[in-house]
């Protein structure tokens, strides 16, 4: 399989707008190696004949409250403190190639 290099995990992380060490990037090497190597075990599990599932649990679960709309304020003053908008939409600056 396949190393990846440290050049490799700086580029992704500025990609995203971050930034790694040298050492971050060794961190990030060995514990993906790590990862790499689990789901070389999974892959391994015969899973011929198994049903799939669709909900992990035989009943769904019927604990989950309503939603109550309490105390909503009005769109404008929501948009009372936004910086940038155009209408009723707040603008936010781009952080993904």
């Amino acid at each position: 399989m396949e190393k990846f290099s440290k050049e490799m995990w700086k580029k992704l992380a500025n990609q995203v707008m971050f930034d790694l060490s040298d050492q971050e990037c060794e961190e990030l090497s060995q514990e993906f190696e790590i990862y790499l190597k689990q789901l070389d075990l999974l892959n391994k599990i015969n899973t011929e004949n198994v049903e799939e599932m669709v909900y992990p649990f035989d009943n769904p679960t019927s604990y989950i409250r309503d939603d109550e709309h309490v105390d909503v304020i009005s769109q404008e003053d929501a948009m009372k403190n936004v910086p940038f908008k155009n209408e009723n939409y707040v603008i936010v600056p781009k952080v993904v190639k």
